[in-house]
């Protein structure tokens, strides 16, 4: 059996630091294809490296070390594997992976926007209407699990611009989703149009979305250490419902509740989704924390 290959090192310099630093890579145990091409005449050079999952630390230092600018080096994720590879779970969390992917997962980009724009009118209808099917739709377009896993990986790591930037992502993104629920509740209100209640009573499917019970930080928690998990190992994006069964409703709620004016249950699911963003960083940042102690078990006890 193979060991898993996840990820490609890929360092531009000067040929003689490259070739020093190719020459340190070949002494990692994990390391595999070390390869070193460039022009000569230009001074300049290019070193690569397969790395297995418990290499890839130790690689990356090795490349800090030397003092290469962070433009001058790269990660890329092999996504196919070799036959016999054992399918196993990572060893050890691939910091340098997770970070780039938090860096990009923390800006609020047109195409995030307009996915939790979109999930916020379709839940918006599943709450007026009391229907579990549009608002389990809305859930499943919803990208609010990447700057809440980017906010939790940053949280861990002790970036804290990183994560006040893929927080703030989080928050405009469900600001959205609220905005655009309350706006067309309002309109529909206004217009005398869709149902005569726009905010159905207290039906067993909408109790949980502005009152705080037991259940609340339960589920966020799961959810969290499930979608950090999800997102980890590249899992079925599915799993990111599991996030988003948390927040999307409550914003959606928020934003119905908003429309027709009750304030009091606005309320409510605005501390319903505060609990639940909380919960779901706690969770995130604690199965990050676990995973990095016991790859340093692992490190330590040489299993």
């Amino acid at each position: 059996m193979y060991d898993l290959v996840v990820l490609q090192l890929r360092a531009f310099g000067g040929s003689e630091l490259i070739a020093d630093i190719a020459n340190q890579l070949e002494q990692i145990h994990g390391a595999r294809h070390v390869i070193v091409s460039g022009n000569g005449a230009a001074g300049k050079a290019l070193v690569t490296a397969d790395l297995v999952d418990d290499a890839v630390d130790q690689a990356v230092e090795t490349v800090k070390r030397r003092g290469l600018p962070p433009e001058d080096v790269a990660l890329l994720r092999l996504e196919s594997i070799g036959p016999g590879v054992a399918q196993r779970p990572l060893s050890s969390v691939v910091w340098a992976d997770l970070l780039s992917q938090a860096g990009a997962n923390a800006r609020p980009l047109a195409r995030y926007l307009v996915f939790m724009a979109t999930a916020g009118v379709i839940a918006a209808f599943g709450v007026i209407y009391a229907n579990t099917t549009l608002v389990v739709g809305a859930m499943a377009i919803s990208p609010d699990v990447l700057p809440i896993c980017a906010a939790a990986t940053a949280l861990v790591l002790r970036r804290w611009n990183l994560a006040a930037r893929a927080f703030a992502t989080l928050l405009i993104g469900l600001g959205c989703a609220s905005l655009v629920g309350g706006v067309m509740t309002f309109a529909l209100h206004k217009l005398q149009l869709g149902p005569t209640q726009l905010l159905p009573g207290q039906s067993e499917f909408l109790a949980g979305l502005s009152t705080v019970n037991i259940s609340t930080p339960i589920v966020a928690f799961a959810a969290g250490v499930a979608g950090m998990l999800a997102l980890e190992t590249r899992a079925s994006s599915a799993v990111g419902v599991a996030i988003s069964v948390t927040t999307i409703p409550a914003s959606a709620y928020l934003g119905v509740a908003a429309g027709v004016g009750d304030e009091s249950k606005a309320l409510g699911a605005l501390a319903v989704l505060g609990v639940n963003i909380a919960m779901l960083l706690i969770g995130g940042s604690l199965t990050l924390i676990a995973q990095r102690a016991l790859a340093r078990r692992e490190a330590q006890t040489g299993t």
